[in-house]
């Protein structure tokens, strides 16, 4: 379960995105244009400590790109080429804001849902000590593969539309453009959202 905080972001995630994503290899949009989000899911990390959330945005009238977030509250050792920023959160202090493609947290829980051990994290605030769930943005849904081992490291990262995430047990592939078509694999994670054009894949397993 994830819990959310009313808290201010200076600057804001889509501001540090806006400025991020003209300079990826898979970049596609307006450079310079206002980006928004159309919407976005949670997993949880099982210690805890890091905050993993995919954003689905636009630049400008630019196609629909998926970005996996990680939010740690100290950098990330050996991330410096992942960094998308740092913000300055009213409750949680500073945060360093990394692409998940490059976070080792990020590809253990992904290869995790994909193995169909976890899955979505339901959204909370707490109020004077009630939980209130916050409906998801969207929905996600593995179809497992049981052959998905656990992963330990990231090795490298093959940063194009799939970024193919090389970990130290199995390659898994991140979709950049929601709504193309991906290769076959017995793992895929699929995603729906209002106005979408219904489920498309938006990570798997690469199969051998």
């Amino acid at each position: 379960m994830a819990l959310l905080h009313r808290a201010d972001l200076r600057p804001g995630k889509l501001d540090l995105l806006a400025a991020w994503l003209p300079g990826r290899p898979w970049f596609a949009g307006e450079a310079g244009a206002e980006v928004t989000r159309v919407a976005a899911y949670r997993f949880d990390d099982p210690a805890g400590e890091v905050g993993i959330e995919t954003l689905l945005v636009r630049a400008g009238a630019g196609p629909v790109l998926q970005v996996p977030l990680t939010y740690r509250a100290a950098p990330l050792d050996g991330g410096d080429e992942w960094l998308v920023g740092t913000t300055e959160h009213s409750v949680l202090g500073r945060r360093w804001v990394y692409d998940g493609c490059g976070d080792r947290v990020h590809a253990a829980v992904l290869a995790s849902v994909l193995r169909g051990d976890a899955g979505q994290a339901e959204e909370y605030f707490e109020v004077d000590g009630v939980r209130e769930v916050r409906e998801p943005l969207m929905t996600v849904t593995a179809r497992p593969g049981t052959d998905v081992p656990a992963v330990g490291a990231v090795r490298r990262v093959e940063d194009g539309d799939p970024t193919v995430v090389v970990t130290d047990t199995v390659d898994l592939a991140v979709v950049r453009r929601p709504g193309v078509d991906v290769a076959s694999s017995t793992a895929v994670l699929t995603g729906t959202w209002a106005g979408g054009p219904g489920p498309v894949p938006l990570a798997y397993a690469v199969a051998d």
